[in-house]
């Protein structure tokens, strides 16, 4: 059964420094709270949201993979997403065309909510996928004494070089549509947030999803159908403007740049960063996920001290880690919890 709405908080940042320079002025992150926090404060997931979700896409987790009887979960919004601060809620907009907050941000404005409201300082765990487990991976090397354990699903720790070429496919077909003018949408992008569905779709489900037809079981007589009745609305919801900011922080997402190692070895860098993580860590991975594949996955879980590694045996793409629809896939991600949980 799906779990009962939270009633949204917000949670008051005031002017907020940027990690990159300058600020957000009167900041706020939207959050949600299921079940109870523990009289010793000890049983808190941190769950941060992923890429364009709204806290009703991903709270379904709650229950199936995260049981309220047991965690006290706070699902936060990312900054972007147009619950938390974001382009479309004020300061700062899109200077120059690009948003200048990233992952740092998020996860000194997480430790703040978690300190002043909960009085925390030591989440039990953090728990993510896609740019949530971006975020997870950012509090281990941030913040390696206050981050116990960490559970990445279906995401990575860097953007890819191959995983940068679909956020910059994205990030064009945006802002070819006439409505932009080099710093803002003028008008709604319809042409450009057509092309932008079109290449979501392609990319988030999997070559066997769509062989097996499992479209149609969803009950969309075609591709076709499926882009315009569900990947388009999807977006359409959105502000344009936050859909870009969001994808500048996933292009930017890299720990070792953000804990400030630039050697001129990339790889080096990003080992080092790894190698900064004293959480217990759990990597998971989707079999056909086209953006964080087992590889890239597999290979930061290995920089990573002690990391458990599995990979979803799944059809379902990228989204093999948000399976709301999927039991078998919950299960696994059930027990993959208990596992790193229980010690």
């Amino acid at each position: 059964m799906p779990p009962t709405p939270a009633p949204p908080r917000r949670f008051a940042l005031g002017d907020f420094p940027l990690a990159g320079g300058g600020q957000m002025a009167a900041a706020g992150l939207d959050y949600r709270v299921y079940g109870t926090l523990a009289e010793d404060r000890s049983n808190l997931v941190l769950y941060p949201s992923s890429y364009g979700a709204w806290p009703e896409d991903i709270d379904w987790v709650v229950g199936p993979i995260l049981d309220p009887e047991r965690w006290c979960v706070v699902l936060v919004s990312q900054f972007g997403n147009g619950r938390s601060s974001s382009p479309s809620s004020g300061d700062p907009g899109l200077a120059g065309g690009r948003w200048p907050v990233d992952h740092r941000d998020n996860v000194a404005a997480q430790r703040r909510l978690l300190e002043e409201v909960f009085a925390v300082t030591s989440p039990a765990l953090i728990y993510g996928w896609s740019m949530g487990a971006q975020q997870a991976y950012h509090w281990a090397v941030l913040e390696p004494e206050r981050t116990r354990r960490i559970c990445c699903v279906c995401g990575t720790a860097r953007t890819t070089p191959h995983n940068r070429v679909f956020l910059l496919s994205l990030r064009q077909a945006l802002t070819a549509d006439p409505s932009w003018d080099g710093h803002r949408f003028r008008g709604v992008p319809e042409q450009g947030l057509r092309t932008f569905a079109l290449i979501y779709a392609s990319w988030a489900a999997s070559q066997p999803f769509y062989r097996r037809g499992a479209h149609r079981q969803l009950g969309y007589a075609s591709v076709d159908a499926y882009v315009e009745e569900s990947w388009l609305p999807a977006y359409r919801r959105h502000d344009p403007h936050d859909l870009l900011a969001m994808l500048d922080v996933w292009l930017a997402n890299d720990v070792a740049t953000a804990a400030g190692l630039a050697s001129g070895d990339a790889e080096a860098d990003l080992a080092a960063a790894l190698g900064r993580i004293r959480a217990r860590t759990t990597v998971i991975a989707g079999r056909h996920d086209l953006y964080f594949t087992p590889e890239d996955c597999g290979a930061e879980a290995a920089l990573i001290s002690g990391a458990h590694f599995e990979v979803l045996e799944s059809d379902l793409g990228h989204r093999a880690g948000n399976p709301r629809d999927a039991p078998a896939e919950q299960r696994q991600l059930r027990a993959a919890i208990d596992r790193l949980c229980t010690a």
